[in-house]
């Protein structure tokens, strides 16, 4: 007659029987967790330290955890340096479209049928004011009529910034090749090929330069002085009210042409010394 242990297995809220050996019945405990995974020479006697150990030693274990570490507490630092190009990208994005917004905008006098087009030829005049030729021609004219050598040095360090003005200009322009703007019409003075760009302005820079040498090295009275300010400011503004530059590119140029006279500053030159290089030239 079979046992009645065998027809009811769990009694009493034991936990179900795994095996037996000899007539006698194995039980686990419900706090001990069942590996069935594991062979049944393994199941008995296991504790749960022994099983998490056997787990993690797993080839399967090991990429599991090398997955959910990837995916979990990894992520902050990939998810890092994934987010701050995404950020950067994206505000730059915004500010160039603010960019361009405000000097679309703000381009009144890009043609003559604009809302401003009858101020264009103002603007242009003042264009012309800023240009490279006229102040290169200018410089060297001064320099030649020039009796004192106070003036001879004052003009040939002026004609030397100048000079490295339309060097730099010309490479930033030849390196970030920017298009000028849509409204502009290309009607300037004197112009050349890397002119189609608009990254950095170069009147912008050459106004920002000048007017810093003339303040610093020309002794002029306080509505002199103003009158070089305000002519370097309208220099600037008239490029974005003709539709020839955007905003970034007349900030950008007067930034550039404050570190371009702290360079002047730097390599001035002297007419003794420019004798002695142009002696060892020879």
């Amino acid at each position: 007659m079979p046992s009645p242990k065998s027809k009811n297995p769990v009694r009493g809220g034991g936990s179900p029987v795994l095996g037996s050996s000899n007539g006698r019945y194995d039980f686990m405990s419900l706090t001990k967790p069942l590996n069935r995974s594991s062979p049944p020479h393994q199941r008995q006697g296991s504790d749960p330290a022994t099983a998490r150990l056997r787990a993690s030693e797993s080839p399967t274990r090991r990429r599991g955890s090398s997955s959910s570490t990837g995916s979990g507490q990894g992520l902050p630092d990939e998810d890092g340096l994934r987010l701050n190009p995404s950020f950067i990208r994206v505000a730059l994005s915004s500010l160039l479209a603010i960019d361009l917004w405000m000097s679309k905008t703000m381009g009144v006098c890009a043609c003559e049928d604009s809302s401003w087009g009858s101020v264009r030829p103002l603007m242009k005049l003042i264009e012309i004011s800023g240009h490279g030729i006229p102040w290169l021609a200018g410089t060297a004219y001064c320099l030649y009529k020039s009796d004192s050598a106070t003036g001879q040095e004052v003009m040939l360090n002026l004609f030397m910034g100048l000079l490295l003005d339309l060097v730099l200009v010309t490479i930033v322009k030849a390196v970030v090749r920017r298009r000028r703007p849509a409204h502009n019409r290309m009607d300037m003075f004197a112009t050349f090929s890397v002119d189609r760009f608009s990254f950095p302005s170069g009147h912008a820079t050459r106004a920002a330069m000048c007017g810093r040498f003339l303040l610093a090295h020309l002794v002029l009275a306080a509505p002199l002085r103003f009158l070089v300010v305000l002519w370097a400011a309208l220099v600037g503004l008239s490029r974005v009210l003709l539709g020839r530059h955007n905003v970034t590119d007349v900030m950008f140029g007067f930034w550039m042409g404050y570190i371009q006279y702290n360079l002047i500053e730097m390599l001035w030159l002297s007419p003794q010394t420019l004798q002695g290089l142009l002696g060892q030239l020879a």
